[in-house]
């Protein structure tokens, strides 16, 4: 069974807190790419990571019961799981190279071959840390948090150097996401040195690959809807500009999942409705005022990213509201996945899982992508796109509408596998505090800069606290438990 020490809310606040630390060293990083690169090479930068998804289609695939087994204190699942997927990186990367001839000149791109051909590398890394992460989630969740913030600061520095000092462009961008990654790869691998002393388990991979069809049933399935981007990529190259500059600030808003990580090994280890609750409760009291930030401040967010893209605004408020929702159906994954306990004895029936609701929820991506790809390829015909803008914001609304949609169905399929109470009544608690932390932006003329553009989001963030303590009893527990939590890592009484 799963550690007890395993705390609901302090694993899910050392995540969220190390995510939005993050935040600032992206808002360091990306200028670094978009003032370092032309407007075609920034897109490309997009594009590269439209690629790289498809050949880290099988990382999570192993992972996801590395997790189940080593919260259930299956003896050498966290080996098993290591092993497994270096294996399946190291092929899934030959292939990529193998491939690489045949992608370059579909997308106009060879001139970057050694930008691409590299990511190579970096594939393998992927694979290796979502085994480390899904090994850390089963005992130590918090500990992701840490590697993150290892993982973040690294990139600044080499981002620096390599960027910047030695004006290496795109080739200096990919290289020092890699290093760094090779760095957290380190960080992690000492994290779990007790949980890999044990012995690589046949029979577990044995059971996980006969399982493992409905987890590449998922991976696939979440994985076509992208395809959108590398058609508007194909459209223009400025168009996945805009929805990179855009996507990269919504992105923030889903960091809030990360306040509900503790609760998928919580799950796995005791139902309580009370735990759904409260990881509802810990999402929406940040993405909410979250979102309506990016939308508020929208103009800025992308001005201090890339000026030239400054009119691309509105794809942010699209994406912002599309991110708000994919992030609280995440909630509703995390509870389907924690109650299914077909794999509990160690034994998974393939064909049982077929009737399971897991099924259910892993085939509403391809309904999703069975809207999302036809009306890409639809509002991408000249007669109706007819620039990059133009075509950027219809695929940001097709986005918005089918995750809204998926929104609802996995609220229904989860509220089945557990009748969880939705905390209607904190939301509007949440959407009170942040109407009053927007009544500013309304009035304050938005700025231009980083730090003027960091200064009021903390003012904005500071308005919204202040006005949630007030009025909502929850909030002022979270903030105690914060405190007391600080008080105790560093010994002040």
């Amino acid at each position: 069974m799963v550690k007890k020490d395993i705390r609901l809310k302090y694993s899910g606040l050392i995540v969220f807190a190390s995510k939005i630390i993050s935040v600032a060293t992206g808002l360091a990083f990306v200028p670094m790419i978009a003032r370092n690169t032309t407007d075609a090479e920034y897109g490309i930068f997009g594009n590269i990571s439209d690629v790289q998804n498809y050949f880290v289609l099988l990382a999570g695939i192993l992972p996801f019961w590395t997790t189940r087994f080593v919260a259930r204190e299956h003896a050498g699942a966290a080996k098993t799981g290591l092993v497994a997927n270096i294996v399946i990186s190291i092929v899934s990367s030959s292939i990529y190279l193998m491939l690489l001839p045949f992608i370059l000149p579909a997308l106009g791109v060879s001139a970057y071959a050694i930008v691409y051909a590299i990511i190579s590398i970096e594939i393998l890394e992927l694979y290796t840390l979502s085994v480390l992460q899904a090994i850390l989630h089963a005992k130590q969740p918090q500990a992701i948090g840490y590697g993150i913030l290892v993982y973040e600061v690294c990139k600044v520095i080499l981002g620096f150097f390599l960027i910047i000092q030695l004006q290496l462009g795109l080739l200096g961008v990919v290289s020092s996401m890699i290093i760094a990654y090779l760095i957290q790869i380190m960080f992690f691998l000492k994290l779990t040195s007790e949980e890999l002393s044990g012995s690589f388990r046949w029979a577990y991979l044995k059971e996980w690959l006969k399982a493992s069809p409905i987890n590449l049933y998922n991976v696939v399935g979440t994985i076509i809807p992208s395809f959108s981007l590398i058609l508007l990529f194909i459209f223009s190259e400025t168009a996945r500009s805009y929805y990179l500059a855009a996507s990269t600030i919504a992105a923030i808003i889903g960091y809030s999942i990360y306040l509900a990580l503790g609760l998928y090994p919580k799950l796995l280890s005791k139902i309580n409705t009370a735990d759904v609750s409260t990881s509802l409760k810990m999402v929406l009291m940040l993405a909410i005022p979250m979102t309506v930030g990016a939308i508020m401040l929208s103009d800025s967010y992308i001005i201090i990213q890339k000026p030239k893209l400054a009119d691309g605004s509105l794809v942010l408020s699209v994406l912002a509201v599309s991110v708000l929702s994919a992030s609280l159906y995440w909630v509703f994954d995390t509870i389907v996945m924690g109650t299914e306990k077909i794999d509990e004895k160690a034994k998974i029936a393939f064909r049982q899982l077929l009737k399971t609701r897991l099924f259910q929820t892993y085939t509403l991506p391809y309904i999703a992508s069975a809207i999302i790809i036809p009306a890409t390829f639809f509002v991408l015909s000249p007669n109706i796109a007819k620039t990059p803008l133009e075509a950027t914001i219809y695929v940001a609304i097709i986005t918005m509408i089918t995750n809204l949609g998926m929104l609802l169905c996995k609220y229904v399929i989860s509220y089945k596998c557990l009748a969880f109470k939705f905390p209607w009544k904190s939301i509007a608690k949440y959407a009170v505090a942040s109407v009053t932390m927007a009544i500013p932006f309304f009035i304050i003329p938005h700025p231009t800069k980083i730090l003027s553009t960091l200064l009021l989001t903390g003012v904005g963030g500071s308005i919204y606290f202040a006005t949630l303590y007030a009025i909502d009893r929850e909030t002022r527990r979270v903030i105690k438990l914060i405190i007391n939590e600080a008080k105790y890592k560093t010994g002040i009484k």
